[in-house]
């Protein structure tokens, strides 16, 4: 099992950091590797969130299908993979200190089935993976007072995504 903990503050309101966190369209701004995310339309009896995601990871381009199981408003956001290669389980604790917003990211990983690679080369890859998505995290919500869910790029990303609201797992 692969345990990834990092903090970072982050010169910016915790609503505006929570809304962006917790936005799934938002991924492919900040996340190395996602091309795409969209979330899936809840059915009328279902009270859980799921969302997909298009991505690469060491070479290889997968889909996976995610469940949030944590939503406490500007203080918690969390989710777990359903589907894809890499089994895991992500969570962002939040809290407003002076106006800013330390972060907290912690990650469990497993891959067991992905092309034979070993748990510490998977390990040491999604490591430079979270440093630099929190960089860039980092960089957009400060550069961007309000910033915006979708850019130029989103266009490219959402044909990708066709297909991948159809149904819920």
């Amino acid at each position: 099992m692969i345990n990834l903990n990092m903090s970072t503050m982050i010169y910016v309101p915790v609503k505006q950091v929570f809304d962006f966190l917790s936005t799934p369209e938002n991924d492919f701004q900040w996340q190395y590797g996602t091309l795409a995310t969209a979330s899936l339309p809840k059915t009328s009896d279902a009270m859980q969130t799921f969302f997909r995601s298009i991505g690469h990871l060491m070479g290889r381009r997968n889909l996976s299908t995610f469940e949030v199981t944590d939503y406490e408003l500007n203080e918690k956001y969390g989710f777990k993979s359903l589907s894809g290669p890499v089994h895991s389980r992500t969570s962002y604790i939040l809290e407003s200190v002076n106006g800013r917003t330390r972060v907290h990211i912690f990650i469990q990983a497993s891959a067991p089935h992905f092309f034979h690679i070993t748990e510490r080369l998977l390990w040491r890859t999604m490591k430079i993976q979270l440093e630099e998505n929190v960089a860039m995290l980092k960089t957009i919500l400060e550069q961007n007072s309000t910033p915006s869910k979708r850019n130029h790029t989103a266009s490219k990303s959402e044909n990708e995504l066709e297909g991948m609201e159809k149904a819920a797992p």
